[in-house]
């Protein structure tokens, strides 16, 4: 009779036990709901806004703040937004046990620079059920606002227009400006090059890249040219193409941020093999005959003071 009368007293205790400790919980969590309280929680919590020109320059948030109590409460809300314009409540009623759902609405400055911005959201009881709460505490939640890279630039042609002779060498600058709001590599080409080698031109780019930092002084990137030496007469326009396009645009996949900036080639000219040596054989006889002549005046061998020319001019 031992044995089952302390079996019968051990299943007691332990049932004895669960209650006392599920009555305890029930008691943690009535206590609990006797303080007022709220929790906040925002989706996303990187809010990105897009500032290149004609863009809304607008980031939206949407908190859920949450009434884990038995009242209904009057909810505090604060934004501090590191100087970027914003709009929020400025307090919301949460019903007990219950959501609300506000929204925080940021503002970025039109082309600003890139980069980030920590922005928080705190939210306090106030009133729970109409009665102050004196000794209630912020929560407080953390965001960050992302002003995105925009690309931007501009070409300006130091020569939109320009005479060449036949088979002259001759070198175009260009000025590329970045108006983006963050560092930049630039990537140049000629847009017709082929058609340009083609005709007779030839072509080089001393660089075909180069890094600017945003709303910096324009860089000057150069096109080397030599123009076609076809014999005979010239009298032809071309179109160079100079073209530039935007790094970030190409590696982010988006529209593609490029520039071409034309210019007029009138190549008008005659070009003969050795032609080019008449000239300099020219101003060399005109050297000799200005020597001859002074040599002469100083012997005074003409009381003219002249003397016959080495050949006779062509002019």
């Amino acid at each position: 009779m031992v044995e089952p009368v302390k079996s019968v007293f051990r299943m007691t205790m332990l049932m004895t036990i669960y209650v006392l400790s599920s009555w305890a919980g029930t008691v943690g969590n009535a206590e609990a709901q006797m303080n007022p309280d709220i929790s906040i929680l925002c989706t996303p919590t990187a809010i990105e806004i897009d500032v290149a020109p004609g863009d809304t320059r607008l980031g939206v948030t949407y908190c859920t703040a949450t009434n884990p109590t038995l009242y209904v409460e009057k909810v505090n809300i604060q934004v501090t937004s590191a100087g970027l314009a914003y709009s929020a409540p400025g307090s919301i009623t949460v019903g007990a046990s219950s959501d609300t759902i506000f929204e925080i609405v940021v503002r970025g400055d039109d082309q600003m620079a890139e980069g980030n911005r920590q922005v928080s959201v705190s939210a306090r009881v106030d009133q729970a059920n109409g009665a102050p709460c004196p000794t209630c505490t912020a929560q407080t939640t953390q965001l960050m606002v992302v002003i995105k890279q925009f690309p931007m630039i501009r070409v300006q042609a130091d020569e939109p227009f320009k005479q060449l002779r036949p088979k002259i060498d001759y070198i175009f600058e260009f000025k590329i400006y970045n108006d983006g709001n963050n560092r930049d590599q630039i990537i140049i080409d000629v847009a017709n090059r082929e058609d340009l080698e083609d005709a007779g031109f030839q072509i080089s780019l001393p660089e075909v890249n180069t890094w600017i930092e945003s709303k910096a002084p324009p860089e000057k990137l150069r096109v080397m040219m030599r123009t076609p030496k076809r014999q005979g007469w010239s009298d032809d326009y071309y179109h160079l193409e100079f073209h530039a396009v935007s790094e970030h645009s190409v590696r982010t996949g988006g529209v593609l941020m490029e520039q071409t900036q034309m210019v007029t080639l009138y190549i008008r000219g005659v070009y003969l093999p050795g032609f080019e040596l008449f000239p300099g054989l020219m101003m060399l006889g005109l050297a000799a005959a200005a020597v001859a002549k002074r040599r002469s005046l100083e012997r005074g061998d003409d009381e003219d003071g002249t003397v016959p020319l080495p050949f006779d001019p062509i002019f």
